[in-house]
C-alpha cells in the first residue's frame, strides 16, 4: 500500500544489495499471501504488509519497496527461499478457495425482549359503554389541565392519554345502538334457557317424588322386601358402632328437593 508521497518502484530491480536479515521462506508465510504464477511472482512483505515482487533467478529476493509511512522498508533486498512450488502453491490454494466456500455464515437471531408489564395497581379498565368513556374523558381532561406535566391538556390541546379516551368515547357513541341491540338479545335467550331449565327441574322432581311415593305406599314387610336382599342383611347385623360414627344403616334414598319449584 503507498501514498501519494511514496516514490515510485520499478517491476524488477537489478540491484545487487543483499539484506543481511534471514531469508524468508515461502512455506512459513499463509497461502493467500503469495501469488506464485510464472513470470509474475508476489507476496506480502511481512514488515510493511504490501505486495512487493519476487526478483532474481540464482538467488530470487525482494525488490527494493517502500512501506507505509513513505519510507524504505527494512524488507527490502530480502532473501526468498523458493521451498515451494507452484503446483504445490496451486493445490493448497484451491483446497483453501473450497473450504472457504463451503462455509455458511451464521445467522444471529435475536432474542425478543418481553415487554415489562405494569403492576396490577396500574391496570385500569377499559370503558365499556359511551357514558362510562365520557366520564372517564372529563375526569382525565380535570386532572391533567390542573398539573403541572409537560403537554398536558388544555385548550384544543390533549395529551397521548386524554386523546384515546376522546378517541374511545366517539367509537363507543357510534356503536352503542349495534351493542344495546346484542345485548337485548342476549337476555332474552338467557331468559328462554331459565324457563326451559326450571319447566325441566320441576317435571324430573315431580317424577322422583312420584316414585317415591309408590315404594312408600306398601306396609313395612314389603317395603323391607323392596329395598333389597342385601339392604336388608345388612341392616340386621349387629355390630358395636363405635363414637362419632356414621351408622351403617341404609335405605331408599329419599328427594332433598321441594314438591314445587317456584320459577
Amino acid at each position: 500500500m503507498s501514498t501519494s508521497q511514496t516514490r515510485e518502484r520499478t517491476k524488477r530491480s537489478r540491484t545487487k544489495n543483499t539484506s543481511h536479515r534471514p531469508a524468508l521462506a515461502l512455506s512459513a508465510l499463509p497461502v493467500q499471501e503469495l501469488d506464485l504464477h510464472p513470470g509474475a511472482e508476489h507476496l506480502v512483505c511481512p514488515d510493511c504488509r504490501t505486495w512487493c515482487p519476487v526478483t532474481g533467478l540464482r538467488s530470487p529476493k525482494l525488490v527494493p519497496h517502500d512501506g507505509q509511512n513513505a519510507r524504505r522498508c527494512i524488507g527490502s533486498n530480502r532473501r526468498v527461499l523458493l521451498d515451494v512450488t507452484t503446483a504445490e502453491w496451486r493445490q493448497v490454494l484451491a483446497e483453501a478457495v473450497t473450504d472457504t466456500a463451503s462455509r455458511r455464515p451464521t445467522s444471529v437471531r435475536r432474542k425478543p425482549q418481553a415487554k415489562v408489564m405494569p403492576a396490577i395497581s396500574q391496570m385500569t379498565s377499559a370503558p365499556v359503554s359511551a357514558t362510562a368513556a365520557l366520564t372517564a374523558y372529563r375526569k382525565h381532561f380535570t386532572m391533567c389541565a390542573a398539573g403541572r406535566a409537560p403537554g398536558r391538556c388544555g385548550g384544543t390541546h390533549r395529551c397521548a392519554d386524554g386523546a384515546r379516551l376522546a378517541a374511545l368515547y366517539e367509537q363507543l357513541q357510534r356503536t352503542q345502538p349495534n351493542r344495546d341491540r346484542e345485548h337485548k338479545q342476549e337476555a332474552q335467550v338467557d331468559a328462554l334457557l331459565t324457563r326451559y331449565r326450571s319447566a325441566v327441574a320441576t317435571r324430573n322432581t315431580a317424577a322422583r317424588w312420584a316414585e317415591h311415593g309408590e315404594n312408600t305406599a306398601a306396609g313395612r314387610k314389603s317395603l323391607a322386601k323392596r329395598s333389597g336382599t342385601t339392604i336388608e342383611e345388612a341392616n340386621n347385623v349387629c355390630r358395636l358402632h363405635p363414637a362419632n360414627t356414621v351408622s351403617e344403616l341404609r335405605g331408599l334414598n329419599v328427594p332433598l328437593e321441594p314438591r314445587r319449584i317456584r320459577a
